[in-house]
């Protein structure tokens, strides 16, 4: 199997909706050890997309296409530090992904790509108590997957897998990066609330392509 802009398509409307599923609980995170916007930020951010991507005249033909409109939306209206980082993450992942069509490698290459922007914005690195303790055990798993020869579904699945453990790995963590940093030893035995929004929506990648296109 393939990923095309369908699947892209139905990612982003998956992300808003498991967004809004999710909104109240990330905002608690967040207001453990930040400034309790997170999950508010993301759900606005995500229904803007999807009303953008909805208002387009000429609909997307490539994944990246897609991606793009992620992150010049996101960048726009999306407040804090969320933004900036996915709004990169995407937009790095798009330049990776101007093709009709992903195979498993081209799926891992989109998912490094939006690791290297979340690091390359953010300066951070793993055990730092951010979405990166997510997104590299994700790329780390991916790229794992498509060297056994898994299917893009399978690639996006030990992603997901992966970023989800990465999440309940920041618990214990001390945050040395960002607004939770100022707590110090305050911040460990809370989840890392943007690791959290991106195990969600690497999982929603993989949700999207699990239920094939729509009615």
């Amino acid at each position: 199997m393939t990923l095309d802009v369908t699947w892209a398509l139905q990612w982003v409307r998956r992300s808003a909706e498991v967004v809004a599923e999710h909104r109240v609980e990330l905002i608690e995170l967040d207001r453990q050890i930040g400034d309790g916007d997170h999950g508010e930020n993301l759900h606005r951010g995500f229904t803007a997309v999807v009303s953008r991507l909805d208002g387009l005249e000429t609909p997307p033909t490539e994944v990246g296409e897609v991606l793009k409109v992620v992150a010049t939306t996101l960048m726009s209206t999306v407040g804090g530090a969320a933004g900036p980082l996915y709004g990169t993450a995407y937009l790095r992942a798009a330049k990776v992904t101007g093709l009709t069509e992903l195979g498993s490698d081209a799926v891992v290459a989109l998912l490094e790509a939006g690791l290297e922007g979340v690091v390359a914005r953010g300066k951070a690195t793993t055990g730092e108590k951010t979405m990166v303790d997510a997104w590299s055990p994700a790329v780390a798993a991916a790229q794992e997957a498509a060297a056994r020869g898994d299917s893009p579904l399978e690639v996006l699945d030990a992603a997901a897998v992966a970023a989800e453990a990465g999440a309940v790995a920041t618990d214990p963590m001390v945050a040395t990066k960002g607004r939770a940093s100022y707590l110090g030893e305050r911040s460990a035995g809370h989840r890392d609330p943007g690791a959290a929004s991106s195990a969600l929506l690497l999982r929603a990648a993989h949700e999207a392509a699990a239920e094939g296109p729509r009615a």
